[in-house]
């Protein structure tokens, strides 16, 4: 998780250099998310509050700096569940093994999956984070926001959106997945580890999307501008 999205971040900013001074910059960077979300959440009172950086075990501190010195600002996300230690290493454990794999999936395609399941959950976080890393991985400023509203509306080819139709009916209906679904998905060249792929990263998701709306986790500002340089209008 730390390597991908980080990667994707560094690339959206011009991969700016912020080597130095890591641990000061990357505390600074949490506290500064910390009073952007308190903020944002002015009122309503901050039942999960973020913790500081010091005070976290020495791994989940190394992964979060090495994020900070990659893409400038610390992801809420990283500090939200850092404040249960065990928890943030499972989940990022699983993250990394669904999103960081070789297979028939792009990155920007299981982005696409992560925004477009996200946006069914209502999930603030996980749309505006996430959406940025997609527009970044595709080149593309407007898809995000496209998939984010309403994915049948946006331009993408058959296989993107059939590979869309099963992820999202996962989020949703999984109980009503059948073997129609699953012929479909290889009409458009997607195996069952591929499918086992896309449902697996929805059904995270959904997770993810859940722990983001109950905790009151907000998306950091800096992710609102990412990927969106060549738009002109």
């Amino acid at each position: 998780m730390a390597k991908h999205r980080a990667a994707a971040v560094e690339e959206g900013k011009g991969g700016k250099d912020t080597r130095g001074g890591k641990d000061a910059k990357a505390a600074k960077a949490a506290k500064a998310s910390a009073a952007k979300e308190s903020t944002a959440r002015a009122k309503d009172p901050e039942r999960y509050p973020l913790p500081e950086l010091p005070s976290l075990p020495d791994d989940i501190r190394e992964r979060i700096l090495a994020v900070q010195e990659k893409s400038g600002f610390v992801p809420n996300v990283f500090l939200k569940l850092a404040r249960r230690p065990a928890e943030f290493r499972a989940f990022f454990a699983y993250y990394d093994a669904l999103m960081l794999k070789d297979g028939a999936l792009s990155k920007a395609e299981r982005e696409m999956i992560v925004v477009a399941t996200s946006a069914l959950n209502n999930c603030l976080y996980c749309v505006v984070a996430h959406g940025a890393i997609l527009r970044i991985y595709q080149k593309d400023p407007l898809i995000a926001d496209q998939l984010a509203t309403n994915y049948l509306k946006a331009s993408l080819p058959p296989r993107q959106r059939a590979m869309l139709d099963f992820a999202c009916k996962v989020a949703v209906s999984s109980a009503t997945i059948d073997n129609e679904d699953y012929r479909v998905l290889q009409e458009h060249g997607f195996d069952t580890e591929a499918a086992w792929d896309i449902a697996a990263i929805a059904a995270f998701f959904a997770l993810s999307n859940r722990i983001a709306n109950f905790s009151g986790m907000m998306p950091n500002a800096e992710f609102y501008g990412l990927g969106r340089q060549s738009l002109r209008l």
